[in-house]
């Protein structure tokens, strides 16, 4: 079926270079650019032993180039959105893609951590990926249902291809070192690249001529500084905390000139007065919320507790994966073309809620059938937290940040939404670990350390529900009955 071949699109946004597209062919070329912003992020975790092993390097060191990674991804995130409005998004994702293959090689090349840190942090140059996506769908699919049902498809990359990037990384890395893992991200990466240059029409903002490069430096280190500081906070005891109070009173000054250069600027990256709308504060409050009260849930506590061999059940990385992650991502995977559809048929807002409070009782029933030890009961919990919160509530939010977003400025939500996924993701670890290590008991062989943890995340997501219900409704993304 071919879609919108008109030059100028409602909203404001030329779409140039036009030829009728097929959505098909328009979302192969995203998936592929999703697919292998996901490589970059998860298809590397099995293969991190090996890679100490090869560079002679601590845990700890390989452990900094993931969260540079990370805090790379997240900071890109903030403002090459709002660039794709200006020169092109077209142009911005297939840079950003060329970028990531380019990391890939200097990280499969790598013969030192400082090498291997660079390239994690050219990789890291494809952090927004997802939401450029999500907004050149915007473009040419407007029909709710038909954009939520594709919008699921391509989210539901972002939680994981279906365990097969994990046992894959696993696989290269023990048969042929951690370089090929490396190597076959960078073929995806090149074809993604290609995909998209060639299949993809061309759209930008009309009216959007200038980048507010103060205001990206001044937010890049407002976030980076707070990424860093919950980063260092996450070690606890061994944290450097006059470090960690400096860097939060860096972020702060930092966020204070921002707001200042914007409220200056005469074509801010964001508009104060778009800041302060619900659209846009409580959107990114329920994801920070959200993010932390599950996301070291599922990558950090149970995987753990699988592992332990006193008082959990003693598994090893790969039968932990088998049991906890891999069926996670799959039913996410799932899940998530439907939950797109649901929220345009029956409300964003409503289906968010539905996802969240499903979440808040699969880890309920996983704090409470902990104590059996039982594998069935673990693999049943991570099912259901994988169709409630990577299947629906995950798929929710990031189409949220789409569109709820200013029509003048659709890059600058989903840009500063990623972000919120990623401040989320840290204060996770920073604050369920912190919980765990404090009520940790002295008797080993008790799993209260982890349930506390646990109990603290749905405290947390019982206020991601409390804060959905200030959301907004996107009217025109639902469908009218």
């Amino acid at each position: 079926m071919n879609v919108r071949t008109d030059s100028i699109n409602g909203d404001g946004t030329t779409v140039t270079g036009r030829r009728p597209v097929r959505v098909g062919v328009l979302v192969t070329a995203l998936l592929a650019a999703c697919i292998a912003f996901q490589l970059n992020a998860s298809m590397l975790s099995p293969a991190l032993k090996s890679i100490e092993d090869s560079l002679g390097a601590s845990s700890a060191e390989i452990g900094l180039t993931q969260t540079a990674f990370f805090t790379s991804a997240a900071l890109f995130s903030l403002f090459l959105p709002r660039l794709g409005d200006v020169v092109g998004r077209r142009k911005v994702l297939t840079g950003m893609l060329a970028l990531m293959a380019v990391g890939c090689v200097v990280a499969a090349l790598a013969t030192s951590v400082p090498m291997l840190f660079a390239g994690r942090i050219i990789q890291g140059a494809s952090g927004p990926v997802v939401p450029l996506c999500l907004i050149m769908l915007r473009q040419e699919v407007t029909e709710p249902k038909k954009y939520g049902t594709l919008l699921g498809v391509i989210t539901a990359v972002n939680g994981g291809i279906a365990g097969v990037d994990s046992l894959a990384g696993g696989w290269l890395a023990d048969n042929h070192g951690f370089g090929s893992v490396f190597w076959a991200m960078a073929v995806v990466a090149v074809l993604a690249t290609v995909l998209v240059a060639t299949l993809v029409p061309e759209t930008k903002v009309a009216d959007a001529h200038r980048m507010d490069w103060p205001g990206v430096a001044t937010l890049v280190v407002s976030v980076g500084a707070l990424l860093i500081a919950l980063n260092e906070a996450g070690k606890l005891g061994a944290a450097n905390w006059t470090l960690v109070i400096g860097l939060v009173a860096v972020a702060a000054v930092a966020f204070v000139l921002f707001w200042r250069t914007e409220d200056r600027s005469d074509h801010p990256l964001v508009a104060t007065h778009h800041l302060r709308l619900r659209s846009t504060w409580a959107t990114l409050l329920t994801t920070v919320l959200t993010m932390t009260g599950v996301f070291a849930v599922m990558n950090g506590l149970i995987p753990a507790f699988a592992q332990d061999a006193k008082a959990g059940l003693g598994m090893t990385a790969e039968q932990s994966a088998w049991w906890t992650l891999t069926p996670y991502a799959i039913a996410g995977l799932a899940m998530g073309p439907v939950a797109g559809r649901l929220a345009a048929t029956f409300g964003y807002g409503r289906v968010l809620r539905i996802g969240l409070v499903g979440a808040v009782a699969s880890v309920v029933l996983m704090i409470v059938t902990m104590p059996a030890h039982s594998r069935v009961m673990l693999l049943v919990a991570s099912i259901l937290v994988g169709i409630t919160y990577a299947g629906v509530a995950n798929i929710v939010l990031n189409g949220l940040g789409i569109v709820l977003s200013p029509r003048e400025n659709p890059g600058f939500l989903p840009g500063l939404n990623a972000g919120a996924f990623n401040l989320g993701a840290g204060l996770s670890f920073a604050v369920l670990y912190a919980v765990k290590t404090e009520l940790m008991p002295a008797d080993p062989a008790s799993s209260a350390g982890y349930t506390s943890g646990m109990i603290a995340g749905v405290v947390i997501l019982g206020a991601a529900i409390a804060t959905s219900f200030l959301i907004p409704k996107p009217v025109a993304a639902e469908e009218h009955h």
